[in-house]
């Protein structure tokens, strides 16, 4: 009775790791970016939260020991995930509010549903085509207002974001074949800490000055501290911890409210404006989100499938 209240208490913590912490990220990277540059800003926090994960595993006895196999596909996977899909947006919210970029990143299944499509020839099922042609109609409205193109860098940004969604999908297709660590925690390590290192090494390529932490103000310090504890350890610790306790589709419920969570944020705390067309683009996006995740189908499809329609 005890454990199954503890394991309750964790599932609904985990929840809202993943739905409000989640979601606060970009509040958090857009405050941090406007001092700091993007690249070297995203290696700090894997760094320091990848050295954090591995002096936890170690506390905890877990085995750090990997093959070189798996050491490859733990850099390939924290490239495309953290080193290039993250680092580049949060280079990409120097150029648009922190709200829009959490909405355009929702998007995300969609392009994950396309790309398995084309990449590995899997059918789209009639839900899921109803969920492609809502969530481009939101898309659309979404990246379509004049108010937002008219922005200086806001079209570079856009794109960015994109192409970042593009890197994310390739990643899930990939770590879902790919022979990594079998314990998640030390998984993420591995992922956390090579990105942040290449991160390191790609900002002064890049031309990035870097400044010492005794020199950032205090939002940009509170920022930093909360993408480390909160917006790295804890939420992939929730994270990998639901996928294991909870149906896939349930965790995946997180792309419906870390937009909201962003946008309400934003407005909040750095003024961003919601406009009209933006909170009518979240509502066909997000629903055409749904219609992606879910398992149901449609009466219509099934009555001339053959099948008997399950109830």
């Amino acid at each position: 009775m005890v454990k199954m209240q503890r394991n309750t208490i964790l599932v609904v913590l985990s929840f809202f790791a993943i739905y409000f912490i989640w979601g606060s990220t970009y509040l958090w990277n857009k405050i941090a970016v406007t001092e700091l540059p993007a690249f070297m800003l995203a290696g700090f926090r894997f760094v320091i939260a990848g050295t954090l994960i591995f002096i936890i595993s170690k506390i905890l006895g877990l085995p750090l020991k990997i093959t070189k196999k798996q050491f490859k596909n733990t850099f390939i996977a924290g490239f495309l995930f953290l080193t290039f899909g993250n680092g580049v947006v949060v280079w990409a919210l120097k150029f648009v509010d922190s709200g829009f970029a959490a909405l355009e990143v929702s998007a995300q299944p969609l392009v994950v549903l396309l790309m398995m499509r084309v990449l590995q020839g899997k059918k789209i099922q009639p839900m899921s085509v109803i969920g492609v042609v809502l969530g481009i109609t939101g898309i659309f409205l979404l990246v379509g207002q004049q108010e937002i193109i008219a922005q200086e860098g806001a079209i570079l940004g856009m794109v960015l974001i994109f192409i970042c969604m593009l890197s994310w999908s390739y990643g899930s297709l990939f770590v879902g074949k790919a022979d990594l660590p079998s314990n998640f925690f030390v998984n993420t390590g591995y992922q956390m800490l090579s990105s942040g290192i290449s991160l390191l090494l790609i900002s002064p390529l890049l031309g990035e000055t870097w400044s010492s932490p005794l020199e950032w103000s205090t939002p940009v310090l509170w920022s930093m501290l909360l993408l480390i504890i909160f917006g790295s350890i804890v939420t992939f610790t929730a994270f990998n911890y639901l996928l294991r306790i909870v149906s896939p589709e349930k965790v995946a419920t997180s792309s419906y409210v870390n937009p909201i969570i962003a946008m309400i944020l934003g407005w909040y705390f750095l003024n961003e404006a919601i406009t009209l067309q933006s909170a009518i683009a979240s509502v066909i996006l997000l629903t055409g989100v749904y219609f992606i995740n879910t398992k149901k189908s449609l009466t219509i499809f099934s009555r001339f499938s053959g099948k008997r329609i399950p109830k």
